[in-house]
């Protein structure tokens, strides 16, 4: 199973990973976490070079520089683990491209983004995916003692669009499955977990 978690900064989707992660691993399963970008040796330094704030990126090379990462992390490390029957779970995937790239930055028109996910993901489609939905307002809160890297530093009507990204897959998508970010930690667990029993009765939560 694939499961890749969506959502701006500030939204919790770091501490839900863990809690899932956690939870899964207690239950028996083999869990395996990796970051977008990131996850092998190649992809963790095209990150480096994508989060660097020195750095002025031309649109179209930020969405081929994170396509590059993504394929090196799909091919080397994903694929194999699916193939073998275990679980990952994905800090971000394809579809941050499209929120970020395709509409925060207006690199590319957003056909062209998804061809280029199918190319980059190897044709993978997560099983699900959560969307920790938050404003960009109550985001801003959350993360304003936190050091910015160069994507974070890219302005209001930037993170306005992204937001209408994921929203907008959220409308389109069936495996995506909204969660309001502002609910507790535990009531957003609890929903994880419910929805995941639902999709898969195996996992016997």
């Amino acid at each position: 199973m694939l499961i890749s978690f969506e959502g701006i900064d500030g939204s919790g989707k770091s501490t839900q990973i863990s809690l899932l992660k956690d939870y899964l691993t207690t239950a028996g399963k083999s869990v395996h976490l990796f970051r977008e970008p990131g996850g092998t040796n190649i992809s963790e330094s095209i990150r480096s070079i994508l989060l660097n704030p020195e750095f002025d990126i031309n649109p179209v090379t930020e969405l081929l520089l994170f396509s590059s990462a993504r394929s090196q992390l799909i091919s080397m490390e994903v694929i194999p683990l699916l193939n073998a029957g275990d679980i990952v779970i994905l800090d971000r995937f394809y579809d941050s491209t499209v929120a970020y790239q395709g509409y925060g930055r207006e690199s590319k028109h957003l056909d062209e983004i998804h061809q280029i996910n199918r190319v980059a993901s190897h044709h993978i489609v997560p099983d699900v995916t959560f969307y920790l939905r938050l404003s960009w307002d109550e985001s801003k809160k959350r993360t304003e003692h936190m050091q910015k890297d160069r994507m974070e530093k890219s302005g209001d009507a930037f993170f306005e669009r992204v937001i209408q990204g994921y929203d907008d897959l959220a409308k389109e998508e069936s495996r995506y499955k909204t969660i309001d970010a502002t609910l507790s930690r535990e009531q957003i667990h609890a929903l994880i977990l419910e929805y995941l029993s639902e999709i898969d009765p195996d996992l016997n939560f």
